[in-house]
């Protein structure tokens, strides 16, 4: 019996698949032969094709709007990058069985794929049954892009309820949804067949709304006779022994970067073997939106240069802490202890990690045992002994003694991820390097991912590594033997994933490992008194310590005091944004500008000089001391006028 294609597809299971159908009433769109926006748009009647698969191409998105008491639903089509982060909204249609939800709902490894439903009747689990019953969605608290709702959160043959969660920021000139839009969305999915054709040895895509009717002759028909198309996935899980193998591409991948943009349709590649292969995931170390990431690999030739780690709390000390040597840091925040066997930390105190222990404190009249972090204080000619609290949450900037030159494998032997760097010396066996272009790069942590070995059949010079998950490929192998059964040499590269990626990468690692206990909570005790802060008054906050530098081997690097500094003029214009002294803003903004001015100047200088760490010059520490100095007195002044105004 003919059916629509999109009746088709809201019926079919994908475990059935591959399916062979005969198109019934066929389409031509003039204009076009074949395709039309990458989509097959031409189907003859009486065409044979096999369906190896499909998924959600865009959405159809319907909006509410109350129009004096009447609603109007308008529709817009969405593509699947569409921006903003969305609340899904529980199905209230019941499902009427277990059989129906494993059918209809996208399960999978990943919390994506982790649907959740409730029944309404008690459900005994005596012999591992369980009792027809209806089962209702649970609700969901979880945030996601349109492009995670389609491929894990849209049931087949049913639509989905979104909830915009950042609405107010949504709406401009440009956007597709009405102004008085409140955030809802009823989604209801488009999707793209893959199948295969009879005489092409491409891939084409069938988009559901096409005006096709096809007829499942899958029974009657010799589906050898198509060809197998395989994806990264399907080779993989192929056994070891079967390993070297040739293959022609069907459809390559649309990245540009080498060699991928070398993987075109038509092309016949080797495939040696697969193997796991460990990766470090890096990011660039910009505060702007434009940040980079990268999966660096451990044949990596470069080299790389330390680069100050901050730390938020005194908890991320003790992690960061190593054995192999005392870690040295500069407060950039202040902190005042509630308890007076604890430290009070003013801004530009310098302090040498040691361990964590526990001391007594005087708490609610009792003494209590807290975790503290045992430091000592950098003073001008002298080490003092000093317990941080581990709840502390300030702020710390790690102060670099060590100008030796890393391999990415000695780094991730030696110390503890994440770690600061940059590239001193580039990988001159890569026609590129992006990762020496780089102001500096955060080593975030180590992955093991799945990988193809392969080289070009026509120039098998130099072999590439691939990664299974991340590249879009379809595949299908030739009875060929392969010429070299030892694959040549490979080549090093670096992959850039994308933000999305990137994100996919960390969520995934990240349920993988045991999370590190989370640092301990502050002592729930009555807030000092406002007096007692302001009484370490900005001046005492922004001052920078006595004796910045301890000794010729302890002195800080420009790019650190920049780091420190750019830190404390946020400190103080947060102070100065309470009392709402708009003057003063503009001083601290006059100050930060100065500062970091003649900070850059003497940073870009050395940078030009040598590829190597240089350290600021102590004069233009005192010129930073006297101008913070003249500012916090000002400011100090005006806070005193504002108050008496108030």
């Amino acid at each position: 019996m003919a059916i629509s294609l999109e009746k088709f597809i809201h019926s079919l299971d994908l475990r059935a698949l591959p399916r062979v159908l005969q198109i019934q009433s066929g389409i031509y769109c003039q204009g076009s032969i074949y395709e039309m926006f990458g989509n097959e748009c031409s189907l003859s009647t009486g065409e044979v094709i096999k369906v190896i698969g499909f998924k959600i191409n865009k959405l159809i998105a319907s909006t509410c709007e109350n129009n004096e008491g009447s609603q109007f639903s308008a529709k817009v089509e969405l593509p699947l990058n569409f921006p903003g982060l969305y609340k899904v909204v529980a199905d209230k249609t019941p499902y009427v069985s277990i059989e129906e939800i494993a059918r209809k709902v996208s399960i999978g490894p990943t919390r994506f794929g982790h649907p959740c439903f409730y029944s309404a009747e008690d459900i005994k689990l005596a012999n591992f049954t369980i009792k027809h019953g209806e089962f209702y969605e649970c609700e969901d608290d979880q945030i996601y892009t349109l492009k995670e709702i389609a491929e894990w959160k849209i049931p087949k043959c049913r639509n989905r309820i979104v909830k915009l969660s950042n609405t107010l920021h949504m709406w401009d000139s440009s956007s597709p949804f009405p102004k008085n839009f409140d955030g809802r969305l009823i989604l209801m999915p488009v999707y793209e067949v893959q199948a295969v054709m009879k005489f092409r040895k491409d891939i084409v895509h069938i988009l559901s709304d096409l005006d096709v009717e096809v007829k499942d002759i899958t029974d009657c028909y010799d589906i050898g006779s198509f060809l197998q198309p395989l994806s990264l996935e399907d080779i993989f899980e192929r056994t070891s022994k079967e390993f070297p193998m040739v293959a022609e591409i069907m459809e390559g991948p649309s990245a540009s970067q080498k060699p991928y943009n070398l993987l075109s349709t038509g092309k016949e590649i080797v495939i040696y073997k697969k193997y796991q292969a460990a990766r470090v995931l890096a990011s660039e170390m910009r505060s702007d939106s434009s940040k980079r990431h990268f999966l660096i690999p451990m044949s990596y030739k470069g080299k790389f240069k330390r680069r100050p780690r901050e730390f938020p709390t005194a908890y991320d000390l003790e992690i960061a802490r190593s054995e192999k040597e005392q870690l040295h840091v500069v407060a950039t925040k202040p902190f005042v202890s509630l308890h007076k066997e604890l430290f009070s930390v003013s801004v530009g105190d310098q302090f040498l990690v040691q361990q964590c222990q526990t001391s007594e404190v005087l708490y609610e009249g009792r003494k209590k045992l807290i975790d503290v972090l045992a430091c000592e204080q950098i003073l001008s000619d002298s080490y003092k002994k000093v317990l941080l609290p581990m709840y502390m949450e300030g702020g710390f900037v790690e102060v670099i003694h060590d100008k030796k030159q890393y391999h990415l494998s000695e780094i991730c032997k030696e110390f503890h991820l994440p770690f600061n760097v940059k590239v001193s010396v580039r990988d001159l066996s890569i026609e590129k390097d992006v990762l020496a272009a780089a102001p500096g790069l955060q080593f975030e942590e180590e992955i093991t991912d799945s990988y193809l070995l392969i080289s070009s059949v026509s120039s098998p010079m130099e072999s590439w590594e691939i990664p299974v998950y991340r590249l879009n490929m379809l595949v299908h192998l030739l009875s060929k033997d392969v010429q070299t059964v030892v694959p040549p040499v490979t080549r090093t590269m670096v992959e850039e994933v994308s933000k999305e990626e990137y994100y996919m990468l960390r969520r995934y690692e990240n349920l993988t490992l045991h999370p590190p206990p989370r640092p301990p909570k502050k002592p729930t005790t009555a807030a000092p008194p406002t007096s007692a802060v302001l009484k370490q008054d900005v001046s005492d906050v922004l001052q920078a310590p006595k004796n910045f530098c301890i000794d010729t081997t302890k002195k800080l690097c420009s790019d650190q005091a920049a780091d420190v500094l750019e830190l404390q003029v946020s400190c103080q214009n947060d102070l100065v944004h309470r009392e709402n002294q708009k003057d003063m803003t503009g001083k601290a903004t006059l100050v930060e500008t100065t500062v970091i001015k003649d900070l850059a100047r003497n940073y870009e200088a050395e940078d030009e000089e040598e590829h190597d760490y240089s350290y600021i010059d102590e004069k233009i520490i005192e010129n930073i001391r006297e101008v913070f100095h003249d500012t916090s007195i000002r400011n100090k002044h005006a806070l005193s006028r504002g108050r008496r105004d108030i």
